[in-house]
């Protein structure tokens, strides 16, 4: 476990004391606490991956797609059938990820996780 992650994991517990002393709301207080592995998995990954992943261009572009094909079709004559357009949508620009662009080197999450291996044996 690296330092800054240890440094997070200690600044969480400390801001979920800080909530629990100072709310009422048991609710957010046992989500914030139970929230901890999700919110530290951002720092698993490698750092080369971090700038991608620190932005929603990917997001706002398929939104973008997903309003320009349905106001070509302007009425759907039911949810089911908008819901369709919008799969097909997905699934097609997830195939052209898949054979066209590596927005993720994959080869440094490899290494690193071998790396982590090598430090645990």
């Amino acid at each position: 476990m690296g330092l800054d992650r240890r440094v997070a994991i200690s600044a969480h517990t400390r801001g979920a004391t800080n909530i629990r002393v100072s709310t009422k709301d048991p609710k957010l207080t046992n989500w914030v606490e139970d929230s901890l592995g999700e919110t530290l998995t951002f720092d698993r990954l490698p750092r080369a991956h971090h700038k991608h992943l620190k932005n929603t261009n990917m997001l706002e572009r398929l939104n973008e797609e997903i309003k320009r094909r349905t106001r070509v079709v302007r009425i759907f004559p039911n949810a089911e059938s908008c819901l369709r357009l919008v799969r097909a949508l997905c699934v097609e620009i997830h195939e052209a990820w898949l054979e066209d662009n590596r927005y993720l080197n994959m080869d440094l999450l490899k290494e690193q996780r071998r790396e982590r291996l090598r430090a645990a044996a």
